[in-house]
């Protein structure tokens, strides 16, 4: 399983940002985490295998939006109304299997390598 991140880069507070991640391998869940200097990775986002179902951490709950396009086997993460805090490392990772709780890190088997953001003021 190979995941490919890209998107990241340089915003300024309040502006917008998309991310995305092609992934190989079996449908299963798929999320965002990230992770800022000296912080733990944290739960961004998740989406079912099929795109029918998301999950988003509080703290970006009505800012972030992810999807799925099965037929590209790629998710996106939508990012509005950045915030100095929203900087960090994002990485996009597969589930291990079906059926899982999608918003912990241990569910995760498969992680591509991060794409930066950095939001300034």
């Amino acid at each position: 399983v190979q995941l490919q991140a890209c998107g990241g880069g340089l915003v300024q507070a309040g502006g917008s940002l998309r991310l995305s991640c092609e992934a190989s391998g079996k449908d299963y869940g798929m999320g965002w985490f990230r992770q800022a200097p000296g912080k733990e990775r944290e739960f961004v986002a998740a989406t079912s295998w099929s795109g029918s179902t998301a999950y988003y951490a509080e703290s970006v709950k009505g800012r972030f939006t992810i999807s799925r396009d099965t037929a590209k086997n790629t998710i996106y993460l939508q990012m509005n109304s950045l915030t100095l805090e929203d900087t960090a490392q994002y990485y996009c990772s597969k589930a291990k299997v079906y059926g899982i709780d999608l918003t912990q890190k241990a569910s995760y088997a498969y992680w591509g390598h991060g794409t930066q953001v950095t939001v300034s003021s």
